[in-house]
């Protein structure tokens, strides 16, 4: 991902009329041209968590795919690399190679923490859909799509622009967006379409957004130095997730994000074939 950057000059210029003419823009308050230039920031720092928000959702479900389609494959890389080492030190007798030995068998079967035991297994309402299915030997539901359909990046983007907490006016409906735009990003996460579509009828059932009056000078210079620091914020959290493994590697297929997996499975696949004949050679 491109981080994309907050305008940091968010008014173009404007046409001018003639310098005291009737209706010219000697008439305009001294404070419309800052408030449309609060407005103008705070729609760019929204298109900008657009984008950070569709990013880490894209990082979290191609780590979770990764795991799910690749994780045997490393497990299996490792139990080899073990029982060749294992081998070797049973061969030769070596201390250095018992060490060794000793330290990838350990890798193998680490002892998992408890969250890692239950990441994942359990929810609000006990266990999850995939965990009651594996118990219960049945079929468990493929993995999701990396990324979200361009329908839900649309209805997405749409419930953003008009719920966001930065565009309310008091705490009250701050609260309310924020309570609100947690729902959107969990079906937006899930690239849930329906659900969406549910939220965003909500919305257009509530009550009516209070509109920007005006503003002191000093009021909308504070929002503008707030937003600054937002952009800020999102800027490091967008750089976190470019430079994470898995952000990383999606950069390198932002396109094809599955192909990559195969790519990488190929690749894992032939590792294993090698080490597998590796060991072969040194059991005879």
């Amino acid at each position: 991902m491109t981080s994309p950057e907050a305008d940091e000059s968010p008014v173009a210029d404007e046409p001018r009329t003639a310098a005291g003419g009737a209706g010219g823009a000697s008439d305009e308050r001294p404070e419309a041209r800052l408030e449309r230039a609060v407005r103008a920031a705070e729609q760019a720092l929204i298109e900008f968590e657009i984008a950070v928000e569709t990013f880490r959702v894209e990082v979290e479900n191609f780590s979770r795919l990764h795991h799910q389609k690749l994780g045997p494959m490393y497990a299996r890389l490792e139990e080899l690399d073990a029982q060749i080492a294992e081998a070797q030190a049973a061969s030769s007798g070596d201390a250095e190679d018992l060490r060794r030995a000793q330290e990838l068998r350990g890798r193998v079967l680490p002892m998992p923490d408890v969250e890692e035991l239950f990441h994942g297994w359990m929810d609000s309402d006990g266990l999850s859909p995939e965990a009651s299915a594996m118990l219960n030997e049945l079929p468990v539901r493929a993995p999701q799509r990396v990324r979200p359909s361009d329908e839900a990046r649309r209805l997405y983007r749409e419930l953003v622009r008009k719920a966001h907490p930065d565009l309310a006016q008091d705490d009250k409906e701050r609260a309310r967006r924020d309570e609100f735009m947690v729902r959107v990003n969990a079906a937006y996460g899930l690239g849930d379409e329906a659900r969406l579509r549910e939220l965003g009828a909500e919305w257009a059932a509530g009550p009516v957004p209070q509109e920007l009056g005006a503003s002191e000078s000093e009021e909308l210079y504070a929002r503008l130095e707030w937003l600054a620091r937002r952009k800020e914020m999102l800027t490091l959290v967008a750089r976190e997730l470019e430079e994470s493994a898995i952000g990383s590697m999606l950069t390198m297929a932002p396109d094809d994000p599955d192909r990559l997996l195969e790519e990488i499975a190929e690749q894992l696949l032939a590792q294993v074939s090698e080490r597998e004949a590796q060991l072969a050679g040194m059991v005879r």
